[in-house]
């Protein structure tokens, strides 16, 4: 990759690193269900009436909204509503390339090659230490919810990769409109009409700007920067920056929250990235790599 778009990728990297801090903030005024409908309305709306949609069957569309989109985001933005910190939330969250090697394997019969299935192993031992470490001081269950989020995620990309859809910017804003609707009854059902009502009428100006950030920064333009990254390079080139995600989460976490991990949890995350980059990068891309495009992979 070039130097300009080598400083784009890491410039995506970081607006995906904040927006797990971002989100947590903005979680303090509004109820997470209802923070996430007001999210994809701004992703889908206006772009929606002028970008065209994209060329796969309309059940594709609205499978890869219901489990990138709304169970993922869904299930994240619940696990911190829950507790769950922001920058071991980025981390949890990297889980997606394990289940998604397993997922394939399984389901549409796609084995991983050596490096991935080891990559896979290592990654997912990382992951125990994690859980493990955090579940010593604190509650389990953000935790569990957030790999529930991972796990939607890495579903959505098992959908993808066998529709061969090419997840430009039209999937990301159709695929937006499964979101506000489910979304916002789900918050009117879990926290009531009278709270739903108090949230609209009393938004702060971190809520605000926790919404514009999420929307236009990290679905937006991160997605817009991505894709056009992914269609020119091999995605052995590309995917590897995600990496940097939750380092910039936790140091984010850190500097701004005063999230400290303990000793066991920077292991347990240094093991499970590990595995991640032996998952992900590849010595050389191939031919078919060259010349393939390939879906996005962002976070958050």
């Amino acid at each position: 990759m070039s130097l300009k778009h080598s400083l784009l990728a890491v410039l995506v990297m970081l607006i995906w690193g904040l927006n797990f801090v971002v989100i947590d903030e903005g979680l303090a005024d509004v109820p997470p269900l209802l923070f996430l409908a007001m999210r994809f309305v701004l992703v889908a709306v206006p772009l929606v009436f002028f970008i065209p949609r994209p060329a796969a069957d309309w059940r594709v569309v609205v499978a890869v909204g219901t489990f990138m989109s709304l169970g993922q985001f869904s299930l994240l933005y619940i696990a911190l509503d829950l507790g769950m910190p922001a920058g071991l939330g980025s981390l949890v969250l990297q889980a997606q390339v394990i289940f998604t090697i397993v997922i394939a394997a399984v389901v549409i019969r796609e084995p991983p090659t050596r490096r991935q299935a080891v990559g896979a192993v290592i990654g997912t031992v990382g992951l125990v230490l994690v859980v493990v470490a955090h579940g010593a001081s604190a509650p389990v269950v953000p935790v569990l919810v957030m790999l529930g989020a991972s796990l939607s995620w890495a579903t959505g990309n098992v959908i993808t990769r066998q529709a061969g859809v090419q997840s430009g910017l039209s999937l990301v804003v159709w695929s937006a409109l499964v979101v506000p609707v489910p979304a916002l009854l789900l918050s009117l059902v879990v926290d009531g009409g009278h709270e739903v009502g108090r949230a609209l009428t009393h938004l702060s100006v971190v809520a605000i700007l926790s919404t514009l950030y999420t929307a236009i920064g990290a679905s937006l333009i991160g997605y817009g920067i991505w894709n056009s990254l992914l269609a020119r390079y091999p995605a052995g080139a590309v995917v590897p920056f995600v990496l940097l995600v939750p380092v910039i989460g936790i140091a984010a976490a850190w500097a701004l929250q005063d999230e400290v991990p303990t000793v066991l949890e920077v292991v347990g995350g240094i093991v499970m990235l590990a595995g991640v980059a032996a998952a992900t990068i590849s010595r050389r891309a191939t031919r078919a790599e060259r010349l393939e495009p390939s879906p996005p992979a962002g976070p958050a």
